[in-house]
This record gives C-alpha cells, structure tokens and sequence, in this order.
C-alpha cells in the first residue's frame, strides 16, 4: 500500500472512533500548547524587560559612585548632584557622542487649590524628548521655544492628572510646584504593561526647572553614541573626562546596559528552558495515551490485521499502517495544540502589554516534536501488529 492509502485509512479509523481520538489527542493539544505559550511570553517577557532597561539604541548610562576618601573628605556628597552643566558642554564635545540626555530630579508638592501631592519634579534637556519618548494624551509636547525661553509650562503623568482634577480637563490650568506657578501644556500617557504601575511625575524645560529650585546640576546623564561599535569607546572617553574634570579616580563610571539587558535574557531563557520543560512533561504523558489507544485498538483489528497478512500483506507493511495512524493522530493533536498556544499567548500578551513572539521556529518544532511522539508511541503498538501470526489472528474473536 501506498502513503496516501495508509493516510486515508488512518484518517478512517479515526473519523470511526471520534469521541476516543478526541480524548487521546487532548493530551497532545495540552501538552503542544503548553510549550507555544510558555516559549512565546518568555520571549516576550524577555523583549519588553530588554527595550525597557536598554531604551532607545546606542546608549550608556554614567554614574558617580564617590570613593571611601570623597566621603570621608565630604559626608553630604551623595545628596549633591554629580553632573553640572560643564560637565554636558565637555560632553558633547567628544567625537564619538551623538547626544548627552541630561535630568534633574527633585521631590516636591504640587497644589491647585486646596488639593496638594508629593510629586517627583524632573527637569530635562532637548535632547531628553529626542531620545525618549514622552508622548501625550491630551495637550501638547514641548516645543524649542519652551527650552529656549524657560517657559514655565510642564507635562503631568496620567496619575497626577487624576488625582489632582478627576474628570476636569487640566490644560491651561496653573498649579504651584514647589510654590512657583507651572502652566500644564500636556497629560502624559497612560503606562501600559504588566510593570507599568503609574507615578507621580511632572516634566520641565530644564531652565525652567533651574529657575524653580535654584540649582544648575543634573541628576542622571546618559550618552547616545552614533553607533554601536562606537558606544563603549564613547562611555570610556566620558567616563575619564569627567574624572579629570573633578579629579577623581573611577567615581565616574559608565553602565552598560546592553550587557545587563543580555544578563537579564540569559535569565529570561533558563526560566523558559525549565518552565517548558515542565510543560513538557504534559507531552510525555500525552504520548503514553497515544500508545495506550494504539494497543487497544490494535487488539480490536486483530482479525483485520490476520486478513492483510493472509492476501499478502508483509509485516513491514503493517507496521507502517500503524505507525502512520500514530503519526497522524499525534499530528492532528500537535496542530491544533499550535493554534490554541498562539491564540493564548496572543491573549496574555494583549492584557500583559509585552509582545508575544510565537517565531516559525516554535511552530515547525512542535509540529515535528508531535510527529515523533507518534513514531516513539507508536513503535510498540505497530511492531505488536506486524509480529501477528496470520491464522492466530484470523482465529480471534
């Protein structure tokens, strides 16, 4: 008999005992779908925790981290800003650098009326809103004039905005930071994501928020290189720069944070490699239902079996019928476990706010992966089949 023929009669004995097919591919389809799911939001887990710790490309982080003489020599120097506005304009200055993203942080109140918050007030930089992304619901972003003519306008986070004005619409209105009337121009977006939990935030021109707090000094820098191959040079040459600019050793140092990204995915991968293990287990014990049914139901067409050897039917033949039907049955379950992975995965994704990578590469090896559970479940029950002696077999009732 041919493939096709083999094929049909599998797909036969299948349509024949529905409701036991159903039963035995269930786990397959679990077990198949399990490891979609599992393999595709660890992959999308991994990409969201990647895009949020690295941000735009080419980047590097500097940070001050004094030593045992510095705060021996200064105590308070910790809660002094390490970078100045010197500092960015030398910065800028080294070939390698694309952009300096400079900020100023500092907590404060913000009041409209008789209601008042504690609220993180963050002064930036133009070339903060180049690199990051700021968008807003409702209102406008800044403009060149805002960081040009310290404007005193800002940007409030979505959970500023409800706390302080509920449903009112707060453009145009003017709250008190730190006793200095802001003008609101802008209500941030609303974070999404399974992490994104919402703080209390407003966002100035950096002259602006200079003007506010009376301080000149910046928080947090970071550095935008041209290009990657350029952006550990560019962290080593800033990183020295502002050491001899304050006469330092390594108080100035620069965090990668592509390296802690592939830290993280590193991580992110043993997790999934143990996790879909596990759910594979579920397979295994699909697998073993599969051989169960295949003995049954070679034990029902036993006088089946006698007939075909009997008209000449080899043993090889046999074997390769029952084999098939395995495959077949294992592969069905394997497909429809995919779609319901995926359609899964999909789902979680959606309600997590990360991106789910079901790749082709998971597909085609859970479509292979089924197959040969059919092969390996399906060796016992076929080679029983072809050992049959014929007339014992036409015998059997």
């Amino acid at each position: 008999m041919s493939f096709m023929e083999n094929l049909i009669m599998a797909l036969s004995s299948l349509k024949a005992h529905k409701m036991r097919s159903i039963l035995t591919m269930l786990g397959i389809i679990i077990g198949v779908g399990a490891v979609i799911v599992v393999v595709a939001i660890g992959q999308g887990g991994e990409a969201m925790l990647k895009s949020q710790i690295t941000g735009p490309g080419n980047t590097v982080e500097i940070f001050y981290q004094p030593s045992d003489e510095e705060l021996r020599a200064n105590p308070n120097i910790l809660l002094q800003a390490p970078f100045t506005q010197k500092d960015i304009r030398a910065l800028e200055q080294i070939p390698e650098i694309k952009r300096v993203v400079a900020s100023g942080t500092k907590a404060s109140t913000a009041r409209i009326q008789k209601k008042s918050e504690e609220v993180a007030v963050t002064g930036i930089n133009q070339a903060f809103l180049q690199l990051n992304e700021l968008n807003t619901a409702n209102g406008r972003n800044f403009s060149t004039a805002d960081f040009l003519g310290a404007r005193r306008v800002g940007l409030i986070s979505d959970k500023l905005k409800n706390e302080l004005f509920k449903e009112k619409n707060p453009i145009g209105s003017i709250i008190m930071v730190a006793n200095q009337p802001v003008e609101i121009i802008g209500v941030l977006e609303k974070p999404t994501g399974l992490f994104a939990f919402g703080s209390m935030e407003i966002y100035l021109p950096f002259q602006t928020w200079k003007i506010i707090f009376g301080s000149s000094d910046f928080t947090q820098v970071t550095l935008q290189a041209y290009s990657a191959e350029q952006l550990q040079t560019a962290g080593k040459k800033a990183a020295n720069l502002l050491n001899k600019m304050h006469n330092t050793e390594n108080s100035y140092q620069v965090i990668n944070m592509e390296e802690i990204a592939q830290g993280i995915g590193q991580v992110t991968r043993i997790m999934t490699l143990i996790i879909g293990s596990i759910a594979g287990i579920s397979l295994f014990v699909g697998g073993i239902g599969v051989m169960n049914i295949m003995l049954v139901s070679v034990t029902e067409r036993t006088r089946e079996i006698g007939i075909r050897m009997a008209l000449g039917a080899t043993r090889g033949q046999v074997l390769i019928q029952f084999l098939i039907e395995s495959m077949t049955l294992t592969l069905i379950g394997g497909i429809i476990g995919i779609f319901l992975g995926w359609g899964t995965a999909s789902l979680i994704s959606f309600f997590a706010g990360w991106p789910s990578l079901v790749s082709w590469q998971v597909v085609l090896g859970g479509v292979l992966f089924s197959m040969a559970i059919g092969i390996v479940f399906g060796i016992l029950p076929a080679n029983k089949a072809s050992k049959m002696n014929p007339i014992d077999s036409l015998r059997y009732e």
